[in-house]
């Protein structure tokens, strides 16, 4: 089991030829995910060809599903058309929508999400992300899924889930579990931004109902609530096992650190106020990063 992908999804690129997003479905492929699709307006008819295969180039979402049945996306569009491309994923009624690109403006974010208010059969992750795996049973964990640009070596078949706000720490962990022997169920990253897509409680709610899933590592950074509501949320519901990790404890009050999300302003939103949050839910806290797996392992 897994949650949100499958090893066997089918996938479409939006922005496929692009560099980016060319040098990330090749990864994808590499990796045993099914790339059945790429989306550029104006290309329609070509083709990306890598290592012997030839994926369909449409001009729109709507044609590559229409005609190749793909239920997810891995968009690589630049900031100023990404929210558009979100929604156009949207509107042809992908499962799941994973939106890679960063420096989106938070009024078109906005914009999505208002769009999307009510939408029960789409899901959107990032932007401003790394994506999601879901490790497959070969060598490296290959033939599983990857949607994104998360190295798909590090990764493990296994039964912990992973979400995070962070790209890097989400790599951290993986790496850490792997190297432990854990595995993962699916890796989740959120993405940092202040108005995203998915939220750590509603992927806490996707792992807790997982059977496959044992144990979950979830990592936040200072700026928002989000965390104190997955916490108090995992205080009366979760039935498995949490750690967690905060980063930005050290981060000055109301300076931006790297994430658009990652700041503290009007005195919420801290390290300190994270942490005392998790520690209520009992969600056991890792002191630094080289921390996060072990401190879940022992716990179960």
């Amino acid at each position: 089991m897994s949650i949100l992908v499958k090893p066997d999804a089918k996938v479409l690129v939006q922005g496929i030829t692009g560099g980016f997003g060319a040098r990330h479905a090749q990864l994808s492929m590499d990796y045993g995910t099914q790339v059945v699709a790429g989306v550029t307006p104006g290309k329609g008819g070509q083709a990306f060809e890598h290592a012997g295969k030839k994926v369909p180039i449409f001009d729109t979402v709507a044609d590559a599903v229409n005609q190749t049945g793909a239920t997810a996306s891995a968009i690589f569009v630049p900031a100023a058309f990404a929210a558009d491309a979100v929604l156009e994923g949207v509107d042809a009624g992908l499962e799941l929508v994973v939106c890679i690109t960063e420096g989106i403006p938070a009024r078109d974010m906005i914009r999505v999400k208002r769009a999307m208010q009510g939408n029960t059969r789409s899901r959107l992750v990032g932007p401003n992300c790394p994506g999601v795996v879901t490790p497959g049973e070969g060598k490296d964990s290959y033939g599983g899924c990857r949607i994104g640009i998360a190295p798909g070596y590090i990764h493990k078949k296994g039964h912990v889930g992973v979400v995070s706000r962070s790209g890097t720490l989400t790599y951290e962990a993986v790496w850490q579990l792997t190297c432990r022997g854990a595995g993962q169920s699916t890796c989740v990253g959120i993405g940092g931004d202040p108005v995203p897509g998915i939220s750590h409680l509603d992927v806490i709610k996707l792992f807790n109902d997982d059977p496959d899933t044992r144990g979950i590592i979830m990592i936040g950074e200072i700026g928002g609530s989000a965390e104190e509501e997955a916490a108090e949320w995992i205080k009366r519901n979760c039935r498995k096992p949490v750690a967690g990790l905060i980063a930005g404890a050290t981060a000055p009050p109301g300076r931006r650190m790297g994430h658009a999300g990652a700041i503290i302003s009007g005195g919420k939103g801290t390290a300190a106020a994270k942490v005392a949050a998790f520690r209520d839910a009992g969600i056991g806290v890792a002191a630094t990063p080289s921390e996060m797996a072990d401190t879940l392992l022992r716990m179960m």
